[in-house]
C-alpha cells in the first residue's frame, strides 16, 4: 500500500514520501504525517533474530513507499556502517530494575546520530527522484546534539549546504566544541544570542517567509530541514524501538506479545513520538513515560490537559531538554483530533499568538497511555550516582531524567512490566555534570580534565568523538542576535 502525506494543518495532501523528505516543513507551517498508519509484516520472532540494518529495512519501507528497495537498502547500509563503534547499532544493557537502550554509539556520541546518518542520503536519493536541481540548504535549530549529528552528516555531501542555530549559553562545552570544529567546505554554523526556543522560532520563521524562499530559489537554492520536524528524521528513530523488543525477545527477557513500558527524557517529543508510531506498527507497548527536566511544560500538559509555555525558561544540566515549545508534539495533538487539520491549526494558532492551547477530554483519552513526570536537578544527580553505585553502569544526565522518573513512576504505580529506558548521549557528553553527580561536588576543572577525571574514577572508555575534538582547530565562530538569522543565512549561501 503507497503511503502518502500531508500536513497536520492542512495545507497539503497527496505527497510522497520523498517530496515531504526534501520539503521537511509544509508550505502552512504544519508537519507532514501519513494518510495512514502501516503495519509490521514481519512477526516478532522473524525481527528478533535481524540485524539493525535488517530491521531498519524492515520498518522504513512501511512508510517511504515510493523509495524502492534498493534505494533504500543504499541508504541503510552507509549510515549504519564503520562509524558506529558497535556492531549492534543500538545495544540494549540491563541495569538495575531496567534495559537500557543505548542509542549514542554513533559519531556524534548523542541518539541524534541514529537519524541523521541516514537522512542526508534518504534526501539526495529523494532529490534525483524528484529531479531536483537547485542545491538544498539544510536549516536547523539545534538544542545541543542535533546539530552536530546533521553537519557530520551532511558534511561535503554533493549538492548540499548546511546551516546551523545553536544558543550560544544554551549548550554544553563538548556540544559546542563538535560543532564549531566540524569539517566540511558546506557547513555553517551560528551562535544565537538567545535560548533554543529563540533559535527554533527564527527557522521557522524563515522557512514561512515565501518571498525569502523565493530569492533563495533564484540563486539556485531551496530550504530543507533536518531537525525532528523531517518525516526523514522520525521514521528512523521507530526502528530503534521495534529493534529492542526483538532483542528482548530473542534474549528471551520477554514473551511474545507481551507489553514493555518505554521511558524517554523528551524536550522536542520527536524521540518519543516514535515510540509512539512503533506501538502503532505493532510493538506491544503498554506505557510512554514522558520524562522532562525543571522546564517541565510537557508534564504540565499530561497533568492538566494545557499546554502552557509562558513560563520561566530554566538552563539545566540536561540541555537538549530545555525547551518549551515541543514541536513534534503537534503530531500527537493531530492524531488525537481524529486527524482534524483545522482543530490542529487552530491550537498551533492558539500557542502562537497566546503561548498556550487546551485540548479536549476526549483528546485526553486518546494519550491515555502517555505519563509525565520530571526530575530536578538533584533528583537527576542522586538517580546517576545510586545507580552507578549499585550497577557500575554510567549513564548522562539527559538519560538520568528518564530514570529517575522511571523510578518514581514505578514507586507509585507498583507497575513492574519490563521497561527500556532511551539512553540519549555518552556521559562523557556532559562529563562535568555527571562528574558532579558522582562526586557531589561543582566541577572547576577544565573540560577536558574532568573528561579524563571521569574516566579514571569510572573505569569507562573515553569515546573516539571526544578524544577528535581535544586538539581540533575552531573552523566556526559567528554570532548573532535572532533577528540577524537570515542575513547570516544570507551570507553563509553567499
Amino acid at each position: 500500500m503507497d503511503i502518502t502525506y500531508q500536513s497536520t494543518r492542512g495545507g497539503e495532501v497527496n505527497v510522497t514520501a520523498s517530496q515531504a523528505i526534501l520539503k521537511g516543513l509544509a508550505k502552512d507551517g504544519g508537519l507532514f504525517m501519513p494518510n495512514s498508519m502501516p503495519k509490521l509484516d514481519r512477526t516478532m520472532k522473524e525481527l528478533s533474530s535481524m540485524s539493525y540494518q535488517d530491521t531498519a529495512y524492515e520498518v522504513m519501507k512501511l512508510f517511504f513507499t515510493d523509495f524502492t528497495k534498493e534505494e533504500l537498502k543504499c541508504c541503510i547500509e552507509r549510515a549504519y556502517d564503520s562509524k558506529f563503534d558497535t556492531t549492534q547499532i543500538a545495544p540494549l544493557k540491563k541495569a538495575g530494575d531496567a534495559y537500557y537502550l543505548e542509542l549514542y554509539h554513533g559519531s556524534t556520541i548523542a541518539f541524534k546520530d541514529m537519524a541523521l546518518s541516514i537522512l542526508p542520503h534518504l534526501m539526495t536519493a529523494a532529490a534525483k527522484k524528484n529531479q531536483v536541481k537547485n542545491k538544498i540548504v539544510i536549516l536547523t535549530a539545534t538544542s545541543g546534539d542535533t546539530g552536530k549529528a546533521a553537519m557530520a552528516g551532511f558534511a561535503d555531501v554533493e549538492g548540499t549546504e548546511i546551516i546551523v542555530f545553536y544558543p550560544k549559553d544554551g549548550v554544553s562545552r563538548v556540544q559546542e566544541l563538535q560543532m564549531v570544529t566540524q569539517t566540511g567546505k558546506n557547513t555553517h554554523v551560528a551562535a544565537i544570542h538567545g535560548n533554543f526556543d529563540d533559535a527554533q522560532t527564527g527557522v521557522k520563521k524563515i522557512f514561512r517567509d515565501a518571498d525569502f524562499a523565493h530569492s533563495l530559489e533564484q540563486k539556485g537554492y531551496q530550504l530543507s530541514s533536518a531537525n525532528s520536524i523531517n518525516i526523514g528524521r522520525l521514521i528512523p528513530q521507530v526502528v530503534y524501538y521495534v529493534y529492542a523488543y526483538a532483542k528482548l525477545l530473542a534474549s528471551s527477557e520477554i514473551e511474545d506479545g507481551e507489553k514493555i513500558n518505554v521511558a524517554v527524557p523528551t524536550g522536542n517529543f520527536g524521540n518519543i513520538l516514535a515510540a509512539f508510531f512503533a506501538k502503532e506498527v505493532g510493538v506491544p507497548i503498554h506505557k510512554f513515560i514522558c520524562a522532562s527536566n525543571d522546564n517541565k511544560v510537557l508534564y504540565d500538559f499530561f497533568q492538566t490537559g494545557t499546554y502552557d509555555k509562558n513560563r520561566d525558561f530554566i538552563l539545566t544540566s540536561s540541555p537538549s531538554m530545555d525547551i518549551l515549545i515541543s514541536s513534534n508534539l503537534e503530531r500527537l495533538i493531530y492524531l488525537s483530533t481524529g486527524q482534524n487539520a483545522a482543530e490542529n491549526k487552530k491550537r498551533m494558532e492558539e500557542l502562537s499568538e497566546t503561548g498556550s492551547y487546551e485540548i479536549t477530554p476526549q483528546m485526553k483519552r486518546f494519550m491515555k497511555d502517555f505519563v509525565g513526570g520530571y526530575a530536578p536537578e538533584a533528583k537527576m544527580q542522586l538517580t546517576i550516582r545510586h545507580l552507578f553505585e549499585e550497577t557500575g553502569y554510567l549513564i548522562d544526565t539527559h538519560t538520568g531524567v528518564a530514570a529517575s522518573v522511571y523510578e518514581q513512576y514505578r514507586s507509585e504505580t507498583k507497575d513492574l512490566g519490563k521497561t527500556v529506558i532511551a539512553s540519549t548521549a555518552s556521559p562523557y557528553k556532559f562529563s562535568g555534570h555527571v562528574l558532579e553527580a558522582l562526586e557531589g561536588k561543582k566541577q572547576t576543572e577544565k573540560v577536558f580534565q574532568i573528561i579524563d577525571h571521569l574516566a579514571e574514577l569510572s573505569g569507562t572508555t573515553i569515546p573516539q568523538a571526544v578524544e577528535e575534538i581535544r586538539t581540533a582547530p575552531v573552523r566556526h565562530q559567528t554570532e548573532c542576535d535572532v533577528d540577524q538569522m537570515q542575513e547570516a543565512v544570507l551570507r553563509f549561501l553567499d
